[in-house]
Protein backbone atom coordinates (compact mmCIF):
# COMPACT_ATOMS: atom_id res chain seq x y z
CA UNK A 1 0.00 0.00 0.00
CA UNK A 2 1.44 3.73 -1.13
CA UNK A 3 0.38 5.00 2.65
CA UNK A 4 3.20 2.53 4.00
CA UNK A 5 5.56 3.27 1.27
CA UNK A 6 5.46 6.61 2.23
CA UNK A 7 5.77 6.34 6.41
CA UNK A 8 8.65 7.00 8.40
CA UNK A 9 10.84 10.34 8.76
CA UNK A 10 10.63 13.11 6.22
CA UNK A 11 6.76 13.78 5.42
CA UNK A 12 7.31 11.87 2.41
CA UNK A 13 3.85 12.43 1.46
CA UNK A 14 4.67 15.62 1.10
CA UNK A 15 8.00 15.57 0.16
CA UNK A 16 8.07 12.98 -2.65
CA UNK A 17 4.42 11.89 -2.38
CA UNK A 18 2.68 15.12 -3.51
CA UNK A 19 5.55 16.29 -6.59
CA UNK A 20 5.16 12.51 -7.42
CA UNK A 21 1.03 12.69 -8.15
CA UNK A 22 2.04 15.79 -10.50
CA UNK A 23 4.00 13.79 -12.10
CA UNK A 24 1.47 11.01 -12.79
CA UNK A 25 -1.13 13.22 -13.41
CA UNK A 26 0.73 14.91 -16.27
CA UNK A 27 1.70 11.98 -17.58
CA UNK A 28 -1.50 10.71 -17.75
CA UNK A 29 -3.07 13.66 -20.02
CA UNK A 30 -0.05 13.03 -22.38
CA UNK A 31 -0.01 9.20 -22.38
CA UNK A 32 -4.04 9.42 -22.79
CA UNK A 33 -3.61 12.20 -25.78
CA UNK A 34 -5.41 14.07 -24.29
CA UNK A 35 -3.31 17.49 -25.07
CA UNK A 36 -4.30 16.24 -28.95
CA UNK A 37 -7.99 15.91 -28.48
CA UNK A 38 -7.93 19.18 -26.65
CA UNK A 39 -4.99 21.27 -27.50
CA UNK A 40 -6.41 24.74 -26.25
CA UNK A 41 -6.27 23.15 -22.48
CA UNK A 42 -4.11 25.43 -20.26
CA UNK A 43 -2.80 23.11 -17.33
CA UNK A 44 -0.54 24.71 -14.65
CA UNK A 45 1.36 22.37 -13.01
CA UNK A 46 2.34 22.73 -9.24
CA UNK A 47 4.96 21.09 -8.17
CA UNK A 48 7.25 22.36 -11.01
CA UNK A 49 5.73 19.24 -12.56
CA UNK A 50 6.80 17.18 -10.39
CA UNK A 51 9.31 14.94 -11.76
CA UNK A 52 8.42 14.71 -15.29
CA UNK A 53 10.39 17.73 -17.01
CA UNK A 54 13.54 16.20 -15.37
CA UNK A 55 13.00 12.97 -16.69
CA UNK A 56 10.58 13.87 -19.57
CA UNK A 57 13.00 12.18 -21.86
CA UNK A 58 12.53 8.28 -20.71
CA UNK A 59 8.67 9.80 -21.95
CA UNK A 60 9.81 9.34 -25.39
CA UNK A 61 11.27 5.72 -24.91
CA UNK A 62 8.56 4.24 -23.17
CA UNK A 63 6.43 2.92 -26.02
CA UNK A 64 9.29 2.67 -28.16
CA UNK A 65 10.93 -0.16 -25.90
CA UNK A 66 7.81 -1.12 -23.87
CA UNK A 67 4.66 -1.59 -26.66
CA UNK A 68 2.95 -3.85 -24.17
CA UNK A 69 2.59 -1.40 -21.61
CA UNK A 70 0.82 1.55 -24.21
CA UNK A 71 -2.67 1.13 -26.08
CA UNK A 72 -1.68 1.24 -29.87
CA UNK A 73 -4.95 2.99 -30.25
CA UNK A 74 -3.67 5.99 -28.65
CA UNK A 75 -1.39 7.58 -31.41
CA UNK A 76 0.37 10.70 -29.85
CA UNK A 77 0.53 13.56 -32.89
CA UNK A 78 4.07 14.07 -31.50
CA UNK A 79 6.80 12.86 -28.61
CA UNK A 80 6.07 13.02 -25.18
CA UNK A 81 8.20 15.78 -24.51
CA UNK A 82 7.03 18.30 -27.05
CA UNK A 83 3.93 18.65 -24.72
CA UNK A 84 5.72 20.13 -22.21
CA UNK A 85 5.19 23.03 -23.93
CA UNK A 86 1.37 23.06 -23.23
CA UNK A 87 1.80 22.93 -19.97
CA UNK A 88 2.86 25.95 -17.54
CA UNK A 89 4.67 24.97 -14.05
CA UNK A 90 4.61 26.61 -11.28
CA UNK A 91 7.92 27.92 -9.40
CA UNK A 92 7.33 26.01 -5.99
CA UNK A 93 11.11 24.27 -6.14
CA UNK A 94 12.80 26.10 -3.75
CA UNK A 95 16.31 27.03 -5.23
CA UNK A 96 18.00 29.06 -8.02
CA UNK A 97 19.42 25.77 -9.48
CA UNK A 98 16.08 24.12 -9.45
CA UNK A 99 15.05 27.00 -11.31
CA UNK A 100 17.58 27.13 -13.92
CA UNK A 101 16.98 23.78 -14.75
CA UNK A 102 13.16 23.85 -15.07
CA UNK A 103 13.74 26.64 -17.80
CA UNK A 104 16.50 24.51 -19.41
CA UNK A 105 13.34 21.82 -19.76
CA UNK A 106 10.40 23.53 -20.63
CA UNK A 107 11.67 27.21 -21.28
CA UNK A 108 11.01 30.23 -18.82
CA UNK A 109 8.00 30.87 -20.92
CA UNK A 110 6.23 27.67 -19.24
CA UNK A 111 7.14 28.77 -15.89
CA UNK A 112 4.55 31.17 -13.37
CA UNK A 113 5.39 32.22 -9.46
CA UNK A 114 4.04 29.48 -7.30
CA UNK A 115 3.79 29.52 -3.44
CA UNK A 116 1.92 27.23 -1.41
CA UNK A 117 0.07 30.60 1.14
CA UNK A 118 -1.52 29.93 3.37
CA UNK A 119 0.92 27.30 4.69
CA UNK A 120 4.34 27.62 5.72
CA UNK A 121 6.13 25.51 3.09
CA UNK A 122 7.86 27.76 1.08
CA UNK A 123 8.41 31.28 3.05
CA UNK A 124 9.76 33.34 -0.01
CA UNK A 125 8.53 32.04 -2.89
CA UNK A 126 10.23 34.66 -5.20
CA UNK A 127 14.09 34.43 -3.56
CA UNK A 128 15.05 32.06 -5.69
CA UNK A 129 13.71 33.65 -8.35
CA UNK A 130 15.50 36.83 -8.30
CA UNK A 131 18.79 34.71 -7.15
CA UNK A 132 18.78 32.44 -10.50
CA UNK A 133 21.73 34.26 -12.59
CA UNK A 134 21.22 32.19 -15.68
CA UNK A 135 17.27 34.45 -15.78
CA UNK A 136 17.28 37.90 -17.27
CA UNK A 137 15.46 40.63 -15.86
CA UNK A 138 12.60 40.24 -18.70
CA UNK A 139 12.13 36.22 -17.57
CA UNK A 140 12.21 36.68 -14.00
CA UNK A 141 9.81 39.55 -14.69
CA UNK A 142 7.62 36.92 -16.84
CA UNK A 143 7.32 34.38 -14.08
CA UNK A 144 7.08 36.82 -11.32
CA UNK A 145 3.50 38.02 -13.16
CA UNK A 146 3.31 38.33 -17.30
CA UNK A 147 3.41 34.74 -17.94
CA UNK A 148 0.13 34.42 -15.86
CA UNK A 149 -1.31 37.61 -16.87
CA UNK A 150 -0.92 36.58 -20.80
CA UNK A 151 -2.28 32.83 -19.32
CA UNK A 152 -5.42 34.61 -17.91
CA UNK A 153 -6.19 37.35 -20.20
CA UNK A 154 -5.49 39.95 -18.03
CA UNK A 155 -2.62 42.94 -18.26
CA UNK A 156 0.57 42.58 -16.32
Amino acid sequence: ELAKRFAGNGWLSNTIGNPLSTTIALSHLIFEGTFDRFPGLKVIAAHGGGYLPSYADRSDHACLVGPKGCNPEIKLKKKPTEYLKQIWFDSLIFTPEAIRHLVAQVGSSQIVVGSDYPYPWEMAPVDHIFACTSLSDEEKADILGRTAAKLFGMSA
